[in-house]
């Protein structure tokens, strides 16, 4: 039989299997290859919250979902055109998100009557025996026993034999797609390099998932997706959480401080703590502490000291270090809050991304607690504007909170990384030392600590800064001198002080732009965080129908880019889709007085575009109506 090869322009793929089959290893093996191959690509990774879910469960079941085409790709796509599944509860768990007529690659040792029963299927006849899979084209393949036939004479035992069959499926879904060998096989010789022989093992089942395509009748097509035409420069795939990583070290490097990173694990924000921790060269110093206040608090003493102090968490996290936020505020010092938003409420669904604590970075602190508030919208994103967190609480002395979420840190894209000499200074003053605790040389009879700047910003002083000494802590401070003060006219004045303070960063930032579309018109989309792709593609499409709407994406939450509010009002509609049950809907209306509907999903998993479009359709005629 011949085979057919055939051109694509885009491609969906997702590996689904038990969480001990390396299927996030796979996908992730299978879109760097992509990225060095010039597409364009997302990606979604999904697994399950408990450490080890019972293998052979629908709840076990771990995924990972790959987009990539030679045009521009902004989603890990909705239906996807291959599933491959390692068991039978990969089937059950993924069948509903593979478009009619898509491939399926079945591991038929994964369907037998103990998995069936595993996956709580009804009836004992497997699924790829009856008439329920006949909308797909299903290609059955015994991968299990091929890898143990390839491995026959190895000296591995039988569980390190098992766990190399999910290169056979790489290799596999390299011929399919006409990918190199030669990356991968890099990667495990240098991942294994102490270990030959389990290299030799891995390096060949891939070839011979390779040669399996070759040689077996199975497979009737291969595809080839071209290049995408990306801006020239040097390009790296990279997650959200590398893209952070390499932020903050940025940041610290352009403002010439140390930086501090205070930190206790919690999904899907620890990997941020394992990257930085490789770090230390630049500069970086890393402290896991023995909980969430203990390492806010670390962060703060560290600001206080002249570092840049991060810390992060998710949402559960950041209400035990809601008080520390609190004497962050007080103090007026630079602290940069990472928040990897996971779904909520309490320990809700840990692996699963949402958006939904945007109130809480606005208002979830006692009393008045004014932070800045900033919103990467892509996993290559997340590395200017972690960087912009870190400029704005530097430069302003005011914490800053980074809304990311569990969908961009664990994405990933091509990334166009820049140079050192590309990237801003960050200005950084301390207050220096007073020589003379007198009229001279314009110093006046006692340094104070709450003196501020055209922008309402104190100085930065150090301790053990000679003449600097002042007093610290959560009382109230009286205004310019920082002792503790009970008066009600400066405990109002103080209050509205730090609000403005914050307010005036908007002088600091960019205006609002239009992503996608007109200035004034009928129909304008307003997102923020993660929904950036599925709303950007949606929104192409639906101009290419005909449809007068426009994206505006929103990175500056708290304050608003100055102009908002006027670009706003020039839309008869405004939509806002939110990951939430409508939250920034809430703030536009509360603070720009706008009349905006809300789109809104808490499935734990990120808007598709053709659901989009269709919610944007009946939002835009139920507002006619």
């Amino acid at each position: 039989m011949s085979v057919q090869n055939k051109v694509q322009e885009e491609v969906t793929i997702r590996f689904a299997g038990d969480s001990g089959d390396g299927m996030q290893l796979t996908g992730s093996l299978f879109t760097n290859t992509t990225a060095l191959e010039g597409n364009d690509l997302r990606t979604l990774p999904e697994f399950p919250a408990e450490i080890r879910a019972p293998a052979g469960t629908v709840p076990g079941v771990s995924s990972f979902q790959l987009h990539f085409g030679s045009k521009e790709i902004l989603t890990p796509g909705d239906k996807c055109d291959v599933l491959v599944v390692m068991n039978a509860a990969a089937l059950k768990a993924n069948l509903s998100l593979l478009g009619s007529g898509g491939i399926i690659i079945a591991n038929t040792s994964g369907f037998d009557k103990r998995n069936l029963n595993l996956a709580k299927y009804e009836t004992e006849v497997s699924p790829l025996e009856d008439d329920s899979l006949a909308d797909y084209n299903v290609l059955e393949v015994d991968i299990t026993k091929i890898t143990k036939e390839s491995l026959s004479d190895s000296p591995l035992g039988y569980k390190e034999v098992e766990r190399c069959k999910n290169m056979f499926v790489l290799g596999l879904l390299y011929w399919m797609y006409n990918r190199p060998l030669q990356s991968t096989i890099t990667f495990l010789k240098k991942k294994f390099k102490d270990k030959q022989g389990i290299a030799n093992a891995n390096i060949k089942v891939l070839k011979e998932g390779y040669h399996y395509g070759e040689t077996t009748e199975v497979f009737s097509s291969r595809y080839t997706v071209k290049e995408a035409s990306l801006k020239p420069g040097t390009y790296r795939n990279i997650t959200g959480t590398d893209a952070t990583v390499l932020g903050l070290v940025s940041a610290a490097h352009q403002s010439r401080l140390p930086l501090f990173f205070g930190s206790y694990p919690i999904t899907p924000a620890s990997d941020i703590l394992h990257g930085l921790s490789k770090q230390k060269h630049f500069g970086v110093y890393t402290f896991q502490a023995e909980d969430e206040i203990a390492a806010v608090s670390s962060a703060i003493g560290a600001a206080f000291g002249g570092s840049l102090g991060v810390t992060s968490s998710s949402g559960p996290g950041i209400a035990l270090k809601g008080e520390a936020i609190g004497l962050a505020v007080m103090l007026e010092l630079p602290l940069v809050i990472l928040n990897i938003q996971r779904a909520g409420p309490s320990t809700g669904m840990p692996t699963k991304t949402e958006q939904a604590d945007l109130m809480q970075a606005m208002y979830g602190r006692n009393g008045e607690s004014p932070i800045a508030i900033v919103a990467p919208r892509s996993p290559a994103d997340c590395f200017e504007s972690v960087f912009e967190a870190c400029r704005i609480a530097l430069e302003h002395m005011i914490p800053v909170m980074y809304l990311s979420d569990g969908y961009l840190a664990n994405g990933s894209e091509p990334w166009k990384f820049p140079e050192t000499k590309d990237l801003p200074e960050i200005e950084v003053k301390f207050e220096p030392a007073r020589t003379n605790n007198g009229p001279e040389n314009g110093e006046t009879d006692k340094f104070l600590p709450y003196v501020r700047d055209k922008r309402f910003v104190r100085s930065w002083s150090i301790p053990g800064t000679g003449g600097l000494e002042h007093r610290v802590g959560g009382l109230e401070k009286e205004d310019e001198t920082g002792d503790i003060s009970y008066d009600p006219d400066n405990h109002e004045k103080m209050v509205k002080m730090r609000e403005a303070k914050r307010d005036k960063i908007a002088g600091f930032i960019p205006l609002q732009e239009i992503d996608n579309g007109v200035e004034n018109g009928e129909t304008v989309i307003v997102g923020w965080g993660s929904t950036y792709g599925s709303i950007r593609t949606a929104v192409h499409e639906l101009r290419q129908e005909g449809m007068d709407v426009s994206h505006i994406h929103i990175r500056y939450l708290s304050p608003f880019p100055r102009n908002l509010e006027k670009l706003l009002k020039g839309y008869d509609t405004v939509l806002v889709p939110e990951i939430n049950n409508g939250q920034l809907v809430r703030l536009l209306r509360s603070e720009l007085m706008i009349r905006a509907k809300g789109i809104n999903k808490i499935k734990g998993r990120p808007f598709g575009v053709e659901e989009l479009k269709k919610e944007i359709k009946n939002g835009i005629g139920s507002s006619v109506a």
